[in-house]
């Protein structure tokens, strides 16, 4: 049922141990539960952000549609090990119909490590030597803050809800021991040993996870069936060889002239950029009128323009070029503000897409570029471990101090194109002359210009080439193995020598960091004229932690692996909030949330392209829940923002019902506001309802979601 770590099978051999004599002796078990089912449905019509499988797919959803029908059978078994131990169980048996499962890891019923997870918690309690003392899988809370966890970081998070689900049943139960003791004058001191458990981010896999309603516009930038690089990768080279075969035959269509011809594929090409194909016709060789609706035609449709037979074709699946790219009346073409993958690459040149194809000389066959999602984690011996120091003070201060050494349960996703057959990890390069050929002598090659080895700047440095082809910025992206051969299609009949003909893999790699986290935390209660008062704060510093940083510069070039990486950066995060009870036990809490980038990075720079258009060639940190292809690879905030408003208060006969409502405004213009109420008819049934709205600006956490705002109803019955 679960695949045990070292941690875990030594906490499950310490169980199982006392518990066998345990159970011999004693018997007795208490076993209580209930049986749950809530229904959820849409309130508005759209399209998740990975919920189309094209361009022009419509909405994938209508207002009244299923979101959810979750049925749940919970379990909990309480028991006595003898006089100084005891152990409880908690069984969760649970099954989603409306959960995606198709091309995902399965969000429909059991999934180790997650909400739906068969074993949710099995742990002794002992109190011997002072200390109690909690063995085996569970949870440990340490933050309070509402609707948001910031010192809550002992155990990973399921967010296939987003934030939807209660923080006890989106948090995941980790393998643990956990030990405490009082000492001096109301203080308390607290030991963590945890295994290691990533949080469960959906649309992070090979499948992307198509269709789940919950996917951040950052996730589907990565996998998405549309906007994902995973997809777009091998969507370029599906272009690539399209103008590789355009130019191995003479005829461009039916009784047409090909003014693209040459018989040594995209040479000729290799100072010609994305943008000078598709905004300046008087950029192109041999006098040749083409613009961005013919690169739209020949993305789309490949050499076919009725856009049916050709295997090169896009056919509008993915982002590569704006929707009506293909219209003449269309004037979307815009590098300044991309919204498609090609405008984000207009200063690369014909010459990088040769890199996307390769040619094998012996079967005398194209092969186009892959992509794969590799999955990277830590070995099950490295654990967790912090402590935690409170204490209540008679004044009624009562504060925390804590530190946790851990790996961080968000990856970093790491790109590098490798080598297809040997696996081997290519380098990428950058040639401000627009080369492709590389003749191993230093001396011009074929195409007359000179070798590429005299022109290659590292892509690790600020100054990248600005000046090409007439005083516009431009370059050809490369890649080449150890040896120094180079990656890419060419004529097998030049003989050229140097060049590999393998194909090449872009491989998005998921790993994990190790980080220092130091929190705080106060809350004090006084009382006043009007109502009792409690001030809190909750505070945050992460040593070593990770951020994605953008270089567009590099993404303009065609350099895909290099334009997106992790980079190191410490965050300092906090709350403040206060709480007032009025009126007739109304609760009324306030927040502020902020947190702050230590190691943001923000260098401002514009390009211009090869036709005279401005780009944008900047490299900064990017928001990675909201950024994507259709919005520019968002950039991030040195200081982000948020803000909640909390409402909670008993009602009904014997206050037997209670209802809540949070509201929280993102920096940004995002909005969530869930509003939830629970009642019980008995002793044994309780029903509640949810409401659950998103709204504002799209480009952020929240307004992404709008679509899938949702309302509702369950009910629960409870046994002993």
């Amino acid at each position: 049922m679960y695949s045990k770590t070292i941690l875990s099978s030594a906490i499950a051999l310490a169980l199982a141990l006392p518990g066998t004599a345990g159970a011999l002796e004693y018997g007795g078990v208490e076993a209580s539960g209930y049986l749950r089912n809530i229904t959820s449905v849409f309130t508005n019509s759209g399209t998740t952000a990975n919920g189309a499988s094209s361009m022009l797919d419509g909405d994938d959803h209508s207002s009244g549609d299923l979101l959810s029908f979750e049925n749940s059978a919970r379990i909990f078994l309480n028991g006595d090990l003898g006089d100084n131990f005891s152990w409880h169980a908690d069984l969760n048996f649970i099954y989603d119909t409306e959960g995606v499962n198709e091309g995902s890891i399965g969000y429909k019923g059991y999934k180790n490590y997650s909400q739906y997870d068969y074993l949710r918690e099995l742990y002794v309690d002992t109190g011997l030597g002072g200390w109690d003392t909690r063995l085996g899988k569970q949870q440990v809370v340490w933050g309070t803050a509402d609707g948001i966890k910031l010192l809550d970081i002992i155990n990973p998070t399921d967010f296939r809800f987003l934030n939807q689900s209660t923080m006890e049943d989106s948090r995941i139960p980790i393998w643990m021991l956990n030990t405490s003791k009082d000492v001096l004058d109301n203080g308390n001191v607290q030991f963590i040993v945890a295994q290691r458990r990533e949080n469960l981010i959906p649309g992070l896999n090979q499948g992307g996870d198509p269709g789940h309603p919950f996917i951040l516009k950052g996730v589907a930038t990565i996998t998405g069936q549309t906007g994902g690089f995973l997809n777009i990768a091998p969507a370029l080279a599906n272009v690539a060889g399209s103008f590789t075969n355009a130019t191995q035959i003479p005829a461009f269509g039916p009784g047409a002239n090909n003014p693209l011809f040459s018989p040594i594929g995209l040479t000729p090409f290799s100072r010609l950029t994305v943008d000078g194909f598709a905004n300046s016709p008087s950029m192109l060789p041999f006098g040749a009128a083409f613009g961005f609706q013919d690169l739209g035609i020949i993305t789309q449709c490949g050499l076919d323009p009725t856009c049916t037979s050709d295997p090169n074709a896009n056919n509008f699946i993915t982002n590569l070029m704006p929707v009506n790219s293909i219209n003449p009346a269309d004037t979307s073409w815009n590098v300044k503000n991309p919204t498609s993958a090609f405008e984000h690459m207009p200063m690369a040149s014909f010459a990088t897409f040769n890199t996307f194809n390769s040619f094998d000389p012996q079967l005398g066959v194209f092969s186009g570029a892959t992509s794969r999602y590799i999955v990277d984690k830590p070995a099950d011996s490295n654990v967790n471990a912090g402590f935690r120091w409170k204490q209540n003070l008679d004044n009624g201060l009562n504060y925390s101090v804590n530190y946790f050494y851990h790996y961080g349960s968000n990856p970093d996703i790491n790109l590098s194109w490798h080598d297809s057959v040997t696996g081997e990890r290519l380098t990428e390069q950058l040639s401000p002359a627009g080369d492709f050929f590389n003749n191993g002598t230093g001396a011009p090659g074929p195409d007359g210009i000179p070798d590429i080895a005299d022109f290659t700047q590292s892509l690790s440095s600020d100054e990248l080439p600005t000046d090409l082809s007439g005083g516009r910025a431009g370059a050809t992206t490369l890649l080449h193995n150890s040896a120094g051969q180079f990656y890419g299609a060419f004529d097998p009949t030049l003989g050229f020598a140097g060049y590999n003909p393998n194909p090449v893999e872009l491989r998005f790699t998921e790993t994990y960091h190790r980080m220092h986290s130091l929190g705080a935390s106060f809350d004090y209660a006084f009382d006043t004229a009007l109502a009792p008062v409690v001030l809190r704060g909750e505070f945050l510093y992460d040593k070593d932690d990770k951020q994605p940083v953008v270089n567009r510069q590099l993404l303009s070039n065609g350099a895909l692996a290099s334009s997106l990486v992790m980079e190191d950066a410490d965050y300092f995060k906090y709350v403040l909030g206060v709480d007032v009870t009025v009126l007739t036990n109304l609760l009324v809490s306030g927040q502020f949330i902020q947190y702050r980038n230590l190691d943001f990075v923000d260098s401002g720079r514009g390009c211009i392209t090869q036709t005279g258009s401005s780009t944008e060639c900047s490299t900064y940190t990017a928001d990675f829940a909201n950024m994507s292809v259709s919005n520019g690879l968002k950039k991030g905030y040195k200081n982000k923002e948020f803000y909640s408003l909390f409402f909670s208060k008993p009602f009904g006969e014997s206050q037997l019902g209670r209802w809540n409502n949070i509201t929280i405004y993102e920096e940004g213009g995002g909005w969530w506001n869930r509003f939830d109420v629970e009642y019980s008819f008995s002793d044994t049934l309780v029903g509640s309802l949810a409401w659950n709205a998103y709204w504002g600006d799209e480009d952020t956490t929240f307004g992404q979601f709008k679509d899938v705002s949702n309302f509702g109803l369950g009910i629960k019955y409870i046994f002993e």
